[in-house]
């Protein structure tokens, strides 16, 4: 009883040891991944789309949800280390929770069943929940905490988002023109990676 329960209790350390050495180096890639912008035609300057989400989706469907939430925190914390932050830690929580809203749903639908459709499920699912949560942090949280943090009226931010699509007038249709399909276009661009290169990947982080 005492052999086994020692194989056990180092089986868990070397799981335990394992988890930590790959959340560590996805949360790396991630802040690395976030340094690399690409700005939109259809949304002003200041949202430019990264592809940090993907290794937390990877870290996601590897380790499960939590994991992928610690990988996010962490990327979060080393951005906010490196890169400082104009919006006294408000933006860098949003975007937190923006992050999770992709990832934890998705990481929660494909850990019920490890296939293929699950995980082509969760992603839809994720991608369209966070464009939910990111319309309404942008719009209650994230832009007036822009506005304030630059000593601007929300109308200033409004007309850079007319400056480049005529079709912004109001803070509602600036979150509906550009702030939704940039969430929604993040979403798939980063569920179609993870889609592309998780099965070859994937035996990298079993590997004993």
């Amino acid at each position: 009883m005492s052999t086994e329960t020692n194989v056990v209790s180092r089986t868990q350390s070397k799981i335990g040891v394992r988890t930590i050495a790959q959340i560590s180096m996805l949360s790396a890639i991630a802040t690395v991944l976030m340094l690399f912008e690409i700005p939109l035609p259809f949304a002003p300057a200041f949202y430019e789309i990264d592809f940090s989400e993907v290794p937390v989706l990877v870290g996601c469907f590897v380790m499960g949800p939590m994991a992928g939430a610690v990988i996010e925190l962490v990327k979060i914390l080393l951005n906010f280390i490196i890169n400082g932050t104009i919006t006294a830690g408000v933006g860098e929580i949003a975007n937190f929770l923006i992050g999770c809203a992709l990832c934890v749903p998705a990481g929660l639908i494909y850990k019920r069943n490890r296939t293929r459709k699950n995980a082509i499920v969760g992603m839809a699912v994720g991608t369209v929940f966070m464009t939910v949560i990111g319309c309404a942090l942008n719009a209650y949280i994230l832009l007036p905490t822009y506005a304030a943090a630059f000593g601007m009226p929300i109308d200033s931010l409004v007309e850079m988002g007319t400056a480049v699509n005529a079709h912004i007038t109001s803070l509602s249709t600036f979150v509906f023109f550009a702030v939704g399909p940039f969430n929604l276009l993040k979403g798939t661009l980063v569920s179609l990676i993870v889609f592309l290169i998780y099965k070859k990947i994937s035996p990298i982080f079993r590997m004993r």
